[in-house]
């Protein structure tokens, strides 16, 4: 969804204030996000919270 919406990991990761290392673990499922961190990449990219979830 990020790159539908034309962000790079790098821009992402200063919005929400958390390294870009951290981002891109997130993305390959390497780490699990908190709920607030969830919250700041959903209001970031403006789509629901559920939309960051597979299979949604």
């Amino acid at each position: 969804m990020r790159e539908e919406k034309n962000i790079t990991q790098a821009k992402l990761a200063e919005i929400i204030n958390i390294r870009q290392e951290s981002l891109s673990r997130i993305e390959l499922g390497r780490i699990n996000p908190s709920m607030a961190t969830l919250e700041k990449i959903s209001a970031a990219l403006n789509i629901p919270l559920h939309k960051l979830f597979k299979g949604t």
